[in-house]
């Protein structure tokens, strides 16, 4: 969530309008303070990247995400395992897409749930280091745990569905503010 504050803060001869919030980046709250210059001039300093829904590709393995998602969102989906979407959400970071929120999200570990939905940029750049590492260490991650999604009933399998789309859901908002 963003707010806006009213107050102004002066700094030498500018006046400046204190945005703040705290947008989640990798799946981490974050706080942030940005400082707009009321001439309308561009910042010296500040986030200059900025998000919307036609800047991220949603991946995902969970049913409910995509029938959620299909029409308002580009959304790729995969009938596939846990570990196959993180593969997935890996080959195309080597593509040169952004990781944008973090792969082990929430507290359901990996191969306790079946479903799972990653944000990633739209846009393809250079490789993103930080990204690679995030996602293949989630990809080792998911080998220390004893899989456990075939053993669940149809209600359990769509609590699983409702526990990843909460989860994306607050990613989604975030990025939709940027």
């Amino acid at each position: 969530m963003i707010s806006i504050y009213q107050g102004k803060r002066q700094e030498g001869r500018r006046r400046y309008n204190c945005i703040s919030g705290r947008p989640f980046l990798f799946g981490i709250p974050m706080t942030f303070i940005v400082f707009i210059d009321c001439r309308g001039n561009r910042p010296e300093r500040g986030i200059r990247f900025r998000m919307n829904r036609g800047k991220y590709i949603v991946l995902t393995n969970n049913p409910l995400v995509f029938d959620k998602l299909e029409k308002t969102h580009e959304v790729i989906y995969l009938e596939t395992t846990y570990e196959g979407l993180l593969r997935e959400v890996r080959d195309r970071i080597h593509d040169g897409h952004l990781l944008l929120t973090h792969p082990l999200s929430g507290s359901v570990k990996p191969n306790e749930t079946p479903y799972k939905s990653v944000l990633i940029s739209a846009g393809k750049e250079e490789v993103d280091r930080r990204s690679l590492t995030i996602i293949e260490n989630a990809i080792d991650a998911c080998h220390k745990f004893q899989d456990k999604t075939g053993r669940y009933g149809e209600s359990v399998l769509e609590d699983f569905q409702l526990i990843d789309w909460t989860l994306l859901e607050s990613g989604l908002a975030s990025a939709d503010a940027w």
